[in-house]
């Protein structure tokens, strides 16, 4: 990979850390290490830093020595640029702030070029490089704690090469820091390590919820390879549906449950901190954030400040960037017959709905979009918030405790009923478990099941979640003409875009770096 993407890594000793994370594994203050200097690896200290990075930028809070060169920090979020790639691009989502490269993301017309791509390439495989050191560091130790940490690190960096292969596919691919020249791993090979790895670590990770709040269990490996399984056809060739509804179902089974309010999910104590708020129950692995602990401009921050405007009902910080709004498309899968009431209910959403889940404002919103670029065409997501359910106080005015539910039940049950379909198996149990979902959200029974309602179903319950881009190449809806959505390549009642897109490109800046590295075809 080329050290333009990637600061502060070194062949011998990695990293000036120097953070508080006390939404990880408590307070730490750890000494900055100079490569030059003969000093201990500290192993919690990296070990934090592992679980950092997927809700901190850098070294100095949110912003200053970020991690990832060559992209403003707080574009460089884990999140923010996974949620740029997977929803901006999608029917769901629409950005209308004109920096670059933004118009290429909601349109689909990117570049070998664009900096967000290169800065998500250059943020994963930063992660992953701390993997790998963290586990060249201790692999001679056989200590429980150590063969624990062991396991969760090498999930994160099996999650880290998961988005590698799904957005990037053929990517550069070692397991130790080193300064030579990475192979490029064909996606097939590497969608066999991601699995090797994550079912190889299954018997060292916690157990069901009981893992410390915000580290990974078993079940957070569960989901993973119900993900990987689900999309396998994709990535290999061939398809593993009987697999991915087998780990679907053990996620189900297990401990986690369905939080019974869906609303709760998605607000700032949604860790459990009240007594109101029960989405800990659902909530298997999240990105945690703290008002003044653990700030970041992406994250938890990015999802609510872009999503809101002042004149909007309050979501508990002042931040209010108006950026990032709904799609007509995805409203409709709401009204699907076109009859989107502009109407509210008390709480200034979209009424009518007659679904929980509907967590849109439409006061002075206007539908169709006729102007990609102004925030108040378009329904606002009110989906996010930094209100308590309990009504209480939070830790500061400007910054976050919401935590991102990265990973959630609820995905398990659309997994589950989209794989046994696939698979041949009984369509009445997949309805049964989607109106399950449902239920939960208040929304009526469906009568019948297909894959398109499932797929329709997966973004009334996920949106905004950052599944949606995968979710349409899956389906084989992403490029072409098969499914059209409003702005789709640039055109307002949607125009097909070259399949070339159902793969990012490697950057050209990587490419010009590595001679051992080939370019996705059509770049």
């Amino acid at each position: 990979m080329n050290s333009k993407y990637i600061k502060s890594i070194f062949p011998i000793a990695l990293l000036a850390i120097t953070l508080q994370v006390t939404s990880c594994v408590g307070d730490l203050d750890v000494k900055p290490i100079d490569p030059n200097i003969v000093q201990d690896f500290d192993q919690d200290g990296v070990f934090a830093k592992v679980y950092a990075t997927m809700a901190l930028t850098g070294q100095e809070g949110p912003v200053g020595n970020g991690d990832v060169d060559g992209i403003d920090e707080g574009t460089s979020a884990f999140y923010r640029l996974i949620f740029t790639i997977n929803q901006y691009p999608s029917d769901e989502t629409l950005c209308s702030w004109t920096d670059d490269g933004i118009a290429e993301m909601n349109f689909i017309r990117w570049s070998a070029s664009h900096g967000m791509l290169e800065g998500l390439y250059g943020r994963l495989n930063f992660d992953v490089t701390l993997c790998n050191h963290f586990l060249e560091m201790t692999e001679e130790d056989a200590d429980e704690n150590t063969v624990r940490q062991r396991a969760e690190v090498r999930f994160i960096r099996a999650m880290n090469f998961f988005y590698l292969m799904d957005i990037f596919g053929n990517v550069p691919f070692t397991e130790v820091v080193t300064s030579e020249l990475p192979d490029q791993i064909q996606r097939a090979d590497l969608y066999k390590f991601i699995e090797n790895e994550l079912l190889d670590i299954e018997d060292d990770m916690y157990a069901p919820m009981q893992a410390p709040y915000g580290r990974a269990d078993k079940v957070a490996c569960w989901l993973l390879l119900s993900r990987l399984y689900l999309n396998a056809e994709v990535y290999t060739g061939t398809a593993q549906w009987s697999a991915a509804a087998t780990y679907a179902k053990a996620v189900m089974d297990s401990s986690y449950d369905l939080a019974p309010v869906y609303s709760h999910l998605f607000m700032s104590d949604n860790d459990g901190s009240g007594s109101v708020n029960k989405a800990r129950q659902e909530i298997i692995l999240p990105i945690r954030y703290h008002g003044i602990n653990t700030t970041s401009y992406g994250g938890a921050q990015f999802l609510i400040a872009a999503t809101h405007r002042d004149d909007m009902n309050p979501w508990g910080v002042t931040e209010q960037w108006a950026g990032v709004r709904s799609r007509e498309a995805l409203i409709n899968k709401f009204f699907p017959n076109g009859n989107i009431p502009m109407d509210v209910d008390e709480n200034g959403m979209v009424a009518a709905a007659s679904d929980d889940r509907a967590l849109f404002f439409s006061i002075g919103r206007e539908l169709p979009i006729e102007n990609p670029s102004e925030f108040l065409n378009g329904l606002s997501v009110a989906k996010f918030t930094n209100l308590r359910a309990d009504g209480g106080a939070v830790t500061s005015s400007v910054w976050v405790d919401l935590d991102v539910p990265f990973m959630r039940v609820g995905e398990a049950y659309l997994t589950y009923a989209e794989a046994l379909l696939r698979s041949g198996g009984s369509s009445e149990t997949a309805l049964n478990v989607i109106n399950e979902l449902r239920a939960r959200s208040n929304a009526a029974p469906l009568a019948t099941i297909s894959l398109d309602i499932i797929l329709d179903e997966r973004s009334r319950e996920l949106y905004f979640e950052t599944h949606r881009r995968t979710d349409l190449i899956r389906y084989g809806y992403f490029t072409g003409t098969q499914y059209l959505w409003d702005w789709k390549g640039g055109s307002a009642t949607g125009t097909s875009v070259s399949s070339i897109y159902n793969l990012c490109p490697i950057p050209a800046a990587d490419l010009n770096a590595n001679e051992k590295l080939v370019q996705n075809p059509g770049y």
